[in-house]
């Protein structure tokens, strides 16, 4: 058993209100002995039993202290009574004092559950939300082996031709690729080399056929703070070059040819 798994399994929070038995006890003294960490995690938890208890606890008034011991006495004197009545048994000696033990003994473990029931909570909420943490980041992770599984089969397929689309105008450290599906005509666009754009700006995507610009689509170039891989775009059944411009959110009819990024030949 390693440290993590000493601290978790709930013996330190049972030593420490007394309900460990005299072999689990021996092992616990033993592990605080040998391990720091599990040292440091029994003392946290004796600090967060004593504040519990200070919180929580609320000493009873001499007055209802006097109710109960009076009581105490009256049943145990009336138990008393009835065994010097009765011809079978014996007057029993020091009921009074047993009957005081087992009411204090009571009300020790009342205490010691409800302050186990906080720290196994508390345990149970912190394990909780790293388990949902732990899954999220799983999630994640699937998602993106299955989106680079998917850019890898596009780009290692024996139809893709990839075009590299050099920068131009100001921007001549720019560059995208497309890759065009030779059997279907699907384009697809790698635009994470691209420069950032403003916030009221967008590329947009050009094919040239036969010689006029067509609109192949608005390119995403983040997603989650991280830069956009590969992105389906619109299929044509043939084109002679592709062109990247910066426009306005949402796209625009026509290029903006002096906002021109990128531009690379079939």
């Amino acid at each position: 058993m390693d440290v993590q798994e000493i601290i978790s399994s709930g013996l330190l929070e049972l030593h420490a209100a007394g309900l460990t038995s005299t072999e689990e006890s021996f092992r616990v003294l033993r592990w605080i002995n040998d391990y720091p960490e599990v040292a440091k995690a029994y003392d946290e938890i004796q600090r967060d039993i004593e504040s519990y208890a200070l919180a929580q606890g609320t000493p009873p008034s001499a007055a209802v202290k006097e109710k109960i011991f009076t009581a105490l006495d009256l049943d145990a004197a009336k138990n008393n009574k009835e065994s010097d009545a009765s011809p079978n048994t014996g007057k029993i000696i020091g009921l009074k004092p047993y009957w005081k033990w087992m009411a204090v003994a009571s009300m020790f473990l009342l205490m010691a559950s409800g302050i186990l029931n906080v720290l196994f909570y508390n345990k149970y909420s912190t394990a909780s939300k790293d388990l949902k943490l732990s899954e999220q980041e799983l999630a994640q992770l699937n998602q993106d082996f299955t989106d680079l599984k998917s850019d890898m089969n596009i780009i290692q397929s024996k139809y893709s031709e990839a075009i590299r689309l050099n920068g131009v105008n100001t921007t001549p450290e720019a560059i995208a690729k497309i890759f065009w599906m030779k059997n279907t005509g699907d384009v697809y666009i790698d635009a994470s080399n691209l420069p950032d754009v403003q916030q009221d700006q967008q590329f947009q995507l050009w094919a040239i056929v036969d010689g006029k610009p067509v609109d192949a689509g608005l390119i995403i170039t983040s997603r989650k703070s991280d830069k956009y891989r590969i992105q389906k775009m619109r299929s044509f059944g043939r084109a002679e070059a592709f062109a990247i411009t910066i426009e306005k959110q949402g796209g625009s009819p026509s290029p903006t040819l002096s906002k021109m990024v990128v531009m690379g030949k079939m």
